[in-house]
C-alpha cells in the first residue's frame, strides 16, 4: 500500500524529514508551509502556502490530496491543536495532541508533570505569575538560574544567570521582557545533549544522541539562536559520555512515556550531563531543529514504516541506523539572531554540496535564485566514520557556497571543541 504523507512545515527540519519520506519505498509526499522551501518543493507532489497553526485550512489540504499519514514538524502547529484536528478528521498525525504538547509548549506544565510522576533529572524550580515576584526571588536566591518564559519562545526566550546574564540582567529581564509568567529554576552546569525518541502506544524507539550549539557566534558566544549547528558519533554517545550515560537519559524518556502513555510523535530529551548525571533542561514535542538533520540521515530503518506502524498500533520497528558521524552547520544571514540582513543570494544547490547534504530552511526561492531571509538560512550535513571526517565534508560544503551575506560557526565539530566538551567533563567529575 502506498500511503500518502503530508508534511507541515517549511524549515530545514521539514526538509529532512520530506527526504525521510522520498527515500521510503512506498509513500506520496505532500507539504503545507507558510513559506516555499525550495528542497521540499522539489521532492512532493504538491504543496500548499498555509500558516502552520491554520488548523481548518490543512485538514481541507489533507483531504483534498487523500492523506493517510500526517507529520508535524514545528511546535507552534503542536500548540495549535493541528494534530487534533487531523486525527479527528481521520488522518494519522504523528505528533502529538496539543494536551500532550504542552510538555514542551508550557514550561510549568512540564515541570509540574516531571514533579507530579516523579520523572528523574528534574532541577529545583519555582513557577510564577507575577514578574514582582519573579524579581524577588531572583534577587533572594542563593546561586544561579536559568529564566525561562512559560510558553514558546522559539529557543530564544531562556536566560541564564552566571553564563549569558548577572543577577541584575535577570531581574530586569522579568520586569521589562513582554512575558508574564516564568519558571525559575536552579542553574544545571554540565554538557548539554539530546535524544530524540519516537512514540507510539506506550513504545518508543531512541535514536544517538545530538550536541547542539544554541550561542550565535564561535567559542559558544552570543546570544541563544534556534541553533547553529549540531554534532552526532558513529556510536549512540558522544564522545563526553558513557553508555551509562546514554542509559541514563533513556532511562527518563521511559518514564515520561510511561506517565503519558497515550503520547504519539517524537519526544525530544534536552539533556544536561551533570557531575551527578543527566538532568533535564527540557523536552520538546518534535524532532530537533538541527537535530533532526544529524539523525534522520543517518536512520536506515523506512520511515513510513515506523509511522504505519504507530498508525496501525503495531510494535514499532526497531531502529537501525548506519553507524556513522554527523556535523550539520547552519549558515545564517549576517546579523542573525538581533539584527539580520536579507536578500543575500545563496551559491549552492544539493547538485553543488560535495560529499555534503544541503538542507534549505528559511529562504526566498524566486526565479532567479534562492535569497536569504531573516531566519536560519540553510545547513549542509557530512556523514562519515569519524566526527572529524564529517566536519571536513561540512566544511568543503560551505566552502563551495561561499559566506557573502552569511555567517557560520566554523568550530562546531572540530577536534578542538570535542576535546574542550570532554575536558569538562573530566573537570567536573573530577576524572
Amino acid at each position: 500500500m502506498t500511503e500518502t504523507v503530508l508534511l507541515v512545515g517549511g524549515g530545514g527540519r521539514e526538509h529532512a524529514i520530506a527526504r525521510a519520506v522520498d527515500d521510503s519505498a512506498d509513500a506520496e509526499l505532500y507539504a503545507c508551509a507558510s513559506n516555499r522551501n525550495p528542497g521540499i518543493d522539489s521532492l512532493a507532489e504538491g504543496f500548499e502556502t498555509v500558516e502552520e497553526t491554520d488548523a481548518d485550512a490543512i485538514v481541507a489540504y489533507a483531504e483534498a490530496v487523500g492523506a493517510t499519514l500526517a507529520v508535524i514538524g514545528p511546535e507552534s502547529a503542536l500548540e495549535a491543536g493541528v494534530a487534533d484536528a487531523l486525527d479527528d478528521a481521520g488522518v494519522y498525525a504523528f505528533g502529538p495532541r496539543a494536551e500532550q504538547a504542552r510538555i514542551e509548549t508550557d514550561k510549568a506544565f512540564q515541570r509540574e508533570f516531571m514533579a507530579d510522576n516523579a520523572i528523574p533529572g528534574c532541577p529545583d524550580y519555582e513557577i510564577f505569575d507575577d514578574p514582582e515576584a519573579a524579581a524577588d526571588y531572583i534577587r533572594e536566591y542563593d546561586g544561579d538560574l536559568a529564566i525561562k518564559p512559560r510558553g514558546l519562545t522559539g529557543g530564544k526566550g531562556v536566560r541564564v544567570i552566571g553564563d549569558q546574564i548577572t543577577a541584575e540582567e535577570g531581574v530586569e529581564y522579568v520586569l521589562e521582557s513582554d512575558y508574564e509568567e516564568y519558571v525559575l529554576e536552579e542553574r544545571l552546569v554540565g554538557e548539554e545533549f539530546t535524544i530524540q525518541a519516537f512514540v507510539a502506544d506506550g513504545q518508543y524507539r531512541v535514536s544517538p544522541a545530538v550536541q547542539d550549539h544554541k550561542r550565535a557566534y564561535e567559542g559558544d558566544e552570543g546570544p541563544n539562536t534556534g541553533g547553529m549547528g549540531s554534532y552526532s558519533d558513529a556510536t549512540f554517545e558522544l564522545p563526553f559520555m558513557t553508555e551509562d550515560d546514554y542509559t541514563a537519559a533513556v532511562e527518563i524518556i521511559d518514564a515520561v512515556v510511561g506517565a503519558m502513555d497515550d503520547y504519539k510523535g517524537i519526544l525530544y530529551g534536552q539533556f544536561m550531563l551533570t557531575a551527578e548525571g543527566p538532568k533535564v533542561v527540557e523536552f520538546n514535542a518534535r524532532f530537533g531543529d538541527p537535530e533532526a538533520m544529524n539523525t534522520l540521515p543517518v536512520l536506515e530503518t523506512d520511515f513510513v514504516s515506523v509511522l504505519r506502524a504507530a498508525r496501525e498500533g503495531e510494535d514499532l520497528p526497531e531502529l537501525e541506523f548506519s553507524n556513522q558521524a554527523t556535523v550539520c552547520k547552519y549558515a545564517v544571514p549576517d546579523g542573525y539572531p538581533t539584527d539580520p540582513t536579507a536578500g543575500a543570494r545563496v551559491n549552492i544547490d544539493p547538485d553543488s554540496a560535495g560529499e555534503a547534504l544541503l538542507f534549505y530552511a528559511s529562504v526566498d526561492a524566486r526565479e532567479d535564485g534562492v535569497y536569504t531571509t531573516t531566519s536560519r538560512s540553510f545547513a549542509v550535513v557530512g556523514r562519515a566514520g569519524t566526527i572529524t571526517e564529517a566536519e571536513a565534508i561540512a566544511e568543503d560544503a560551505l566552502q563551495r557556497a561561499g559566506e557573502e551575506g552569511l555567517r557560520v560557526r566554523h568550530d562546531i565539530g572540530t577536534a578542538e571543541l570535542l576535546q574542550a566538551r570532554i575536558d569538562h567533563m573530566n573537570e567536573l567529575r573530577g576524572d
